[in-house]
């Protein structure tokens, strides 16, 4: 039994922690690149709409643009910058590819909220855990306005592997 808990206390040493200080702040980092993004593709996507949708998109837009804001207020080192421009993933020419476009948006920033979800500090974690939750509720509210069905994927952001059945003790 002593060798036993020889050999786990070596695989333990054989892959120290992550700085948890260092792992927050790339995630926090993640997040803010993925909340520029989105004020750039609100920016676009405004273009295309009129009357409800446009005070909707105006309303997401100034809610993301405080959510970048509220991440460079937490950070501890430089913020990333915001590029001059993004390669979006739906060509806006209309309101209903607009509403794509926000719905893509929206479904971008879940995984880098679940990212920082694992954040060390539990204010942290709430406030990932909401932010997705935001995002993928106005990510439902465009699919409707756009026509287009939900995401194949239950949980969003998860990678597939941690979607997997685990094994019960024993197995």
């Amino acid at each position: 039994m002593g060798a036993c808990e020889a050999g786990h206390a070596e695989t333990v040493r054989a892959h120290p922690p992550a700085d948890p200080a260092r792992s927050s702040a790339q995630a926090i980092q993640t997040a803010l690149a993925a909340e520029h993004a989105a004020v750039y593709g609100y920016g676009v996507l405004g273009a295309r709409l009129r009357g409800t949708l446009e005070q909707v998109a105006k309303t997401y837009w100034d809610a993301h643009r405080a959510q970048r804001d509220k991440l460079v207020s937490i950070l501890s080192v430089q913020p990333v910058a915001a590029a001059a421009g993004y390669r979006l993933p739906v060509k806006v020419t209309n309101a209903r590819s607009a509403a794509r476009l926000a719905a893509a948006l929206e479904d971008d920033l879940v995984p880098a909220y679940v990212g920082l979800a694992g954040a060390s500090a539990a204010d942290l974690r709430v406030f990932a855990a909401d932010s997705a939750e935001r995002s993928m509720a106005r990510s439902a509210k465009w699919r409707s306005s756009a026509g287009v069905g939900a995401p194949s994927e239950a949980f969003p952001g998860l990678p597939s592997a941690d979607l997997s059945p685990r094994p019960e003790p024993g197995e």
